[in-house]
């Protein structure tokens, strides 16, 4: 009984996957039931499409110029390196973040340098950009009750 144009090609992943040397090691009985598998299976479908490509794990993405960057900016602010941070977060911008919820940090983590340095039209700048690239974009409570930065972000949020 022929069910397929062409020759018959077993299609059970099981027999593709066991490697020559491994068959020749099994036993007939495996091999049967590996046979009996593989017919079960019946014809050989068409070749798949490949899969999906796997997401970009982090040591990809921060390899990444400008995701480098931020990340490197998220990094030097968590360590209390403000003007570090600084250069990092404006060259991870400069260098074009497209994620919106990464210009979204960098823009909030630049408004709180900004703040703390008395710096506050360009801190409500960074807090506008911020919630221009992620709608979504919302400081968390204690952020948002900061007694530095917590007005101006009030302030950018009521407009």
């Amino acid at each position: 009984m022929t069910c397929c144009a062409g020759p018959r090609r077993l299609a059970h992943p099981v027999l593709r996957s066991v490697p020559a040397p491994a068959a020749r090691a099994l036993g007939p009985a495996a091999l049967a039931a590996l046979a009996i598998l593989g017919a079960l299976g019946g014809c050989a479908s068409p070749a798949s499409p490949p899969p999906a490509a796997s997401p970009a794990g982090l040591a990809d993405l921060i390899a990444r110029p400008a995701e480098g960057a931020l990340f490197d900016g998220m990094r030097a602010y968590d360590d209390g390196q403000y003007a570090s941070a600084e250069g990092h977060l404006r060259r991870a911008l400069a260098a074009g973040l497209r994620n919106p919820h990464d210009l979204a940090t960098a823009h909030k983590l630049l408004a709180f340098i900004t703040c703390a340095s008395d710096r506050l039209a360009e801190c409500e700048q960074q807090f506008r950009a911020a919630r221009e690239a992620d709608p979504a974009f919302v400081l968390s409570r204690s952020e948002a009750g900061h007694p530095l930065w917590g007005p101006v972000y009030r302030r950018v949020v009521a407009q």
